[in-house]
C-alpha cells in the first residue's frame, strides 16, 4: 500500500547577490494537477523583503496540512456515524521553540474545529470521539512528533 506523493520546488537566484546573503528567498512550490502555489521563508526567520508576506512558508504549512488532514478525517467518520456536516472551519496554530534536543521545532499544534452539522448533531461525547478517532487516522499527526492538541469548539 505504498504511495509516493511529490511535490516540485523552484526558487532561483534573479540578479540578487548570493554570497552577501541579499537574495529572496520567495519560491513556487507545484504539486499535481498543475497548482502552484507562492512560497517563502516565514517574515518571522528571514526579515522581509528576503522573505515574502503573501507566500506560505514551511511552518505554516506543517501547520495547515495537519489541519487539513484531521478535517479530511472527521468529515469521513461523521459522515460514516449518520451525521450531515455543512461546514468545518479550523484556527489552527504551531508553536515554534527548543524542543528537548536544544533544537528549534514546531514542538506543538493546536486544532480547533469547529463543525456545522444539519439535522442530528452529535453530543458532546460522541464529537470528542469523531474528533480522538480523526487524530488517530490522521496520516500526517501519525508521522510527526510534535505533540498536536485538539479544542474543538461548538
Amino acid at each position: 500500500m505504498a504511495h509516493i506523493y511529490t511535490a516540485g520546488i523552484r526558487w532561483a537566484l534573479e540578479g540578487a547577490d548570493f554570497a552577501s546573503n541579499d537574495y529572496s528567498r520567495g519560491h513556487t512550490w507545484s504539486f499535481d494537477g498543475g497548482v502552484e502555489v507562492p512560497a517563502s521563508s516565514s517574515p518571522s526567520v528571514v526579515p522581509v523583503p528576503k522573505s515574502r508576506e503573501d507566500a506560505v512558508d514551511p511552518e505554516e504549512a506543517f501547520v495547515a496540512s495537519l489541519s487539513s488532514c484531521h478535517m479530511l478525517w472527521f468529515l469521513d467518520l461523521a459522515r460514516r456515524a449518520g451525521f450531515v456536516v455543512t461546514a468545518y472551519e479550523d484556527n489552527a496554530d504551531g508553536e515554534m521553540k527548543k524542543n528537548g534536543e536544544g533544537r528549534i521545532a514546531i514542538t506543538s499544534v493546536t486544532l480547533r474545529p469547529k463543525a456545522t452539522f444539519e439535522g442530528d448533531a452529535p453530543d458532546a461525547a460522541k464529537l470528542h470521539a469523531l474528533h480522538h478517532d480523526a487524530h488517530e487516522a490522521c496520516f500526517i499527526a501519525n508521522s510527526v512528533k510534535t505533540d498536536i492538541w485538539l479544542e474543538p469548539r461548538t
